[in-house]
């Protein structure tokens, strides 16, 4: 008992210890309450403070949002130069593909043909085995120069495929014809075609029907021809208006307009001359060449005499490459029809692309080759001998054309019944020649 009591004493001590601990505790925070109360009467935190804490948030919150806002801007501005490159680089990786299918297209023309650039102008060559030697048949093109003609560079740019286009003029005379004409490059497919308009109407058909059009700048000394000239006289300005395709550095398949195209005639050109012509002969001798004997009675035993003879290519319808042959052609026969205004364009193209050099004259040193004949067809061959046999009405030309004969329109419109649509006896009510 003695025990429990002792322990009791001790607890109540120890609680009383406690208790005024905690009283001397609540003794001291009244004192130093007062003294608070007493140096600050506003409090400890005052409105002025408040203000200076909400300017200094206001200012954070402000220049978060500029920060954000010019981040934004920044962000955009960086965005539209990222596509400005990227359609730049797009733009060359377009002209690169454009350069790399031009070489791979000239690497696959193994047609037994030369297949290579002139390498390099007096470079020397080691000479092979026997019959193994074959001399360089291409000439390099010419760098081409936009500021020739700004304008029709961009329309080429557009509308050429492979630096490559087929070029027709055109003015009133011959409106019925063109539609015929183009309907039928339509038809089969060649996008890379383009109208030469000499006048408002040519322009207005050609637009109106959603095909290539390029109309020149005015130029008194052509337009007069252009717009009052009959077919020969429009034929001899083209020379000087594929000039300036040449210097763009485009080849040229120029096209009258009496033509129907039945194929693409790109898928069927050599490229590996200055110029590639179809031809006015009638068969093989006449088309590619052959040995005429001239007998001249009197001279006895040498009465004989060996010549060499061709017929002309057809100024209508030839492919030009941007050399500077082809070019030197272009000059010499424009010069010569402006000169001799009574000659015939396709007689000065013939001489001018066939005569040697002589005393008196330097000849053109052009490579030439004749295109097949019934591929590239004239109306003589389609009339004469092709209709008229059962084998050769089977094969398909790339192109009619309707060369020969004065009632062009009637006769394209039979050579489309007859190829295209079927008609098997489309062409047989036509005579012959023009009689």
């Amino acid at each position: 008992m003695a025990g429990r009591r002792d322990a009791l004493l001790h607890r109540e001590k120890t609680q009383s210890v406690i208790g005024s601990r905690i009283v001397g505790a609540v003794v001291v925070g009244v004192l130093l309450g007062c003294v608070f109360a007493f140096l600050s009467p506003h409090g400890l935190f005052s409105s002025s403070d408040s203000r200076t804490f909400r300017t200094l948030r206001n200012r954070i919150s402000n220049s978060q949002m500029v920060s954000s806002n010019c981040d934004s801007l920044e962000q955009v501005n960086a965005l539209k130069s990222d596509v400005l490159l990227a359609k730049e680089k797009n733009s060359e990786l377009k002209k690169e593909v454009r350069s790399l299918m031009e070489k791979l297209r000239q690497a696959e023309q193994g047609k037994g043909h030369a297949q290579e650039q002139v390498v390099v102008l007096g470079e020397k060559h080691k000479v092979g085995p026997f019959g193994t030697v074959k001399g360089l048949r291409t000439n390099p093109t010419v760098i081409p120069d936009e500021s020739v003609n700004p304008r029709l560079a961009k329309i080429l740019e557009e509308v050429a495929i492979y630096k490559e286009i087929i070029v027709v003029l055109a003015n009133a005379n011959v409106k019925e014809m063109l539609a015929v004409w183009f309907t039928n490059i339509k038809r089969v497919g060649i996008p890379n075609h383009l109208v030469v308009a000499l006048d408002d109407t040519i322009e207005e058909l050609c637009k109106s029907n959603d095909v290539p059009v390029y109309r020149r700048d005015p130029d008194e000394g052509v337009d007069s021809i252009a717009k009052k000239g009959d077919n020969h006289a429009v034929s001899g300005l083209k020379f000087r208006i594929l000039r300036e395709f040449l210097q763009l550095g485009y080849s040229v398949l120029l096209s009258d307009v009496d033509i129907v195209y039945l194929q693409n005639p790109f898928d069927h050109l050599y490229r590996d001359s200055d110029v590639e012509s179809m031809s006015d002969g009638h068969n093989n001798m006449t088309a590619y060449g052959f040995n005429d004997v001239f007998d001249d009675p009197k001279m006895g035993w040498a009465r004989y005499a060996h010549t060499m003879r061709i017929w002309v290519y057809n100024s209508g319808f030839f492919y030009i490459r941007p050399t500077l042959p082809s070019i030197e052609l272009l000059d010499r026969v424009a010069t010569r029809l402006s000169q001799e205004p009574n000659s015939w364009d396709q007689a000065v193209f013939n001489e001018e692309l066939f005569f040697p050099s002589h005393p008196g004259y330097d000849g053109l040193h052009a490579a030439k080759r004749t295109m097949d004949m019934f591929l590239f067809m004239n109306s003589k061959v389609l009339f004469k001998t092709v209709r008229k046999d059962d084998r050769l009405k089977k094969l398909k030309p790339v192109i009619v054309h309707l060369n020969y004969h004065p009632d062009k329109f009637a006769r394209m419109k039979a050579v489309v019944d007859f190829y295209v649509n079927g008609k098997q006896d489309a062409l047989d009510h036509f005579p012959d020649g023009s009689e």
